[in-house]
């Protein structure tokens, strides 16, 4: 699917709705009483300011400062906007320390400088320098950002990265060294051909010579030509890539190179200098959002070809956030002084042996592939991958401790190592892999309720972003003068209205598929032909005969009204008994999976049984291994209710039905989450040394209260309910959700369908044999 540019107006209520921007300041410590307060600010704060005082390294111990990092810029160098302005740039530093927070837990402050001069921006970072722990520069204009860095790295004694400059050195030179190694070339031989002279450009040259590169294999050309030592308009820095080569043009230099380069503008390369290349070219083709020569181009030129490019749609991309984030943690977290080139060479090769290893399910799972390996279209890791922060961190860590510049020893790496992954857990990013799958495979998805202006905009939203292929049910006039009044683009959008004379034909042929399904079950031939006209039987026969993958609906009714027709339609998968609802919930410590929410009010223990393992059947598919408490008032016998002996009857089947399950119950859900007195008072539990990820509940009322309060009051991120236990997937929105819950119960939708369309495939291979 051809992904469409965002819409203007979506991005700016982003950025603009609720709290404007993109960040907030969060206390770590409890504030709540009067007691808490004294400790955090007067008279208790005097004591850790006594202790810095008296030895200034206490800094890092009593306040935030080894895990702050400030996003600095000027904004003379906007990516892709170009010199915007400190206050334009704003929302660009907002979104890198979110990047920051995401991948490496690492916290950022933002600073925009009205300071255009080399010595009044240094002069401001110094005088920062005892705030934070460490500083990345960002979009600061060649070629005041070399002297600015150089300055800085001699001047402050933290770490300091101009990420422009070294993110794409250090991630292209770990794809660099990944692809001579599969075309069996020596970098000390071949030759490179760049395109592009601006900052990363000459990082990238500076790291591929630290690696080996000869420099007299280079020839490098900015907008006015090849960079020679004859031009009078070059800086002394552009002078030391100067060749002494009599090439003049693009074409000729690509005849015989093994490696190209770009980092310039789109569409400058073309087939014929791709095959005019030496056998087995890397070509590393990393302009936004056009590289210099398509993949497609470049593939159909050379089939022997290593491409890269900075898109994410295309194998091998090349993604600052690969490094900066893991980077700045292992420096932070051995105090580095600076981040030298022992440390970024460090993490190229982090990188290089880290796509080497075998790929973990859920990054297969996120990129909707089989098996992804180490070979041409794979030799850099991808964004998702959750062992980046524990296998590139460690290495820079080390690697700043090596070359002297690290003012803490890490003694235990395998503690380290556990460290990193429980700040974020391995499971943290569930949400973004189900989005990136979801984008992989999209699927025709039903809207039944298209007349509504939240679904509408989700609609929009799944189809730019290339997550579905919406189909709308509906009025067609008041559906397309709703999306014309809110500047919604439908143009090229499917819209039905089953009441319409156009659909006659097809609701005769779907009522007569369901009078065969339920001439038995309550439904006469008239009254199946008639109930076509509403739209979630309709759409629910639409997803049965095939013509479309998934249906959502329920946004503006009642549960059992919009469940009623998906239950006879479609049905259960085989072997299911019943159905049931599950939250996903997306906290700190990673995702948390709720059920019963919604449809099951008062099950037996056997029907708790059920459910259970239905729920641990829906998490495996997300590659988590389940590790299930069941909740309850009461912990191993502690109340003799029939409530509480339910739930402990309901584990010991589930126990029976799959021994391999971590599950234990019945327990208070706080108790599930405090290892420390459950290690002290159960003993015997198999939650103890697990971090609990599935909560089933007693009844639907406890667990949809539990889910409302985690959504509303503790304000979490969730997507569901999601309908367990259906032969093909309708989801059913919960009454009032927003568009990004829509979207996001969409993305699962999509997951739903290529896991069951692949199902059915499969099954009658299977039967064959």
């Amino acid at each position: 699917m051809a992904r469409k540019k965002l819409n203007k107006q979506d991005a700016l209520d982003y950025h603009a709705l609720g709290r404007p921007g993109k960040i907030e300041v969060v206390p770590t410590k409890n504030t709540k009483t009067q007691w808490d307060l004294s400790l955090a600010y007067s008279p208790g704060v005097a004591e850790p300011c006594k202790e810095i005082h008296n030895d200034v390294e206490n800094v890092y111990k009593y306040t935030a400062k080894s895990n702050l990092v400030a996003v600095i810029s000027n904004g003379t160098a906007v990516l892709g906007l170009g010199d915007i302005g400190p206050e334009a740039s704003k929302p660009v530093m907002e979104g890198k320390g979110v990047l920051f927070k995401i991948f490496a837990d690492i916290d950022v402050f933002d600073i925009e400088l009205n300071a255009r001069g080399v010595d009044e921006f240094v002069q401001v970072v110094k005088a920062l320098e005892p705030t934070f722990g460490g500083i990345n520069l960002e979009d600061i204009k060649s070629p005041e950002c070399f002297a600015i860095e150089e300055r800085l790295k001699k001047e402050l004694k933290i770490p300091i990265m101009h990420d422009d400059q070294h993110g794409t050195a250090i991630i292209s030179s770990a794809a660099l060294l990944n692809a001579l190694e599969l075309v069996k070339k020596k970098i000390e031989k071949v030759k490179f051909v760049i395109n592009g002279a601006g900052a990363a450009a000459m990082a990238c040259v500076k790291l591929y010579v630290a690696l080996g590169a000869k420099p007299e294999n280079f020839i490098m050309f900015d907008k006015n030509g090849v960079i020679t030592k004859q031009r009078t308009d070059l800086t002394e820095m552009h002078l030391q890539f100067a060749t002494t080569s009599k090439v003049t043009e693009l074409a000729a230099a690509m005849k015989g190179a093994d490696v190209f380069v770009g980092l310039s503008v789109g569409n400058v390369v073309t087939p014929e200098m791709v095959k005019s290349m030496a056998k087995q070219p890397i070509v590393f083709a990393m302009a936004n959002p056009d590289p210099e020569i398509a993949y497609e181009l470049a593939i159909q030129a050379r089939p022997d070809i290593i491409f890269a490019t900075g898109r994410s749609d295309y194998p091998n991309q090349v993604n600052n956030v690969l490094g900066f984030p893991y980077i700045f943690r292992g420096a932070l977290d051995v105090r580095a002084t600076q981040i030298n080139e022992a440390m970024k060479l460090a993490a190229v090769h982090a990188l290089a042996e880290l796509a080497k290893e075998p790929v973990p399910d859920m990054v297969n799972l996120a990129y909707n592939e089989r098996n992804l390996f180490f070979g041409p279209t794979y030799i850099i890791p991808k964004p998702l991958d959750p062992r980046l922060l524990s296998m590139v961190a460690p290495a820079v860590a080390r690697a700043a401790m090596e070359s002297g510049v690290a003012q803490k020893a890490i003694t235990n790496w395998e503690a380290y190592r556990d460290e990193l992954n429980h700040r974020l857990g391995l499971d943290n990013q569930l949400f973004r892999v189900i989005g990136t799958k979801a984008r992989q495979d999209p699927r025709k998805v039903v809207f039944a309720e298209a007349d509504n202006l939240k679904v509408l905009k989700a609609a929009q939203v799944v189809r730019d972003e290339g997550i579905a292929y919406p189909i709308l049910l509906g009025n067609e006039a008041r559906i397309r003068r709703l999306a014309e009044e809110n500047g919604i683009e439908i143009d090229d959008t499917v819209i039905i209205d089953p009441k319409s004379d156009e659909m006659q034909e097809k609701r005769h042929r779907f009522g007569e598929l369901f009078f065969a399904k339920r001439q038995r079950k309550g439904f006469n031939k008239y009254e199946a032909n008639k109930i076509m006209r509403e739209r979630n039987y309709f759409g629910c026969m639409l997803v049965e005969t095939g013509e479309a993958d998934a249906l959502i609906s329920g946004l503006t009714r009642k549960y059992p009204d919009t469940i009623r027709p998906a239950l006879h339609v479609i049905g259960m998968e085989e072997g299911a008994k019943r159905v049931a609802g599950m939250y996903i919930i997306n906290t700190k410590r990673g995702p948390l999976f709720l059920a019963d929410t919604t449809v099951n009010f008062n099950p037996t223990s056997e029907e708790l049984a059920e459910i259970t393992i239905m729920v641990a059947k829906e998490v495996r598919l997300f590659n988590i291994e389940p590790r299930i408490a069941m909740v309850s008032y009461s912990n191993f016998g502690s109340s003799p209710t029939p409530e509480a002996q339910m739930v402990s009857k309901a584990r010991e089947l589930v126990k029976k039905m799959d021994p391999t399950l971590i599950v234990d119950g019945e327990i208070q859900a706080a108790m599930a989450f405090n290892q420390e007195i459950l290690k002290d008072s159960y003993p015997f539990s198999e939650l103890i040394g697990e971090e609990v990820n599935t909560l089933i509940f007693p009844n639907l009322s406890a667990g949809n209260i539990a889910y409302n309060l985690l959504q509303e009051v503790a304000g979490f991120d969730a997507i569901g309910p999601v309908l367990l236990g259906m032969k093909k997937p309708v989801h059913i929105l919960q009454l009032g959700s927003t568009v990004r819950q829509i979207v996001n119960m969409v993305n699962i939708a999509v997951v739903d369908a290529q896991h069951k369309c692949c199902k059915e495939v499969e099954e009658p291979k299977k039967k064959k044999k």
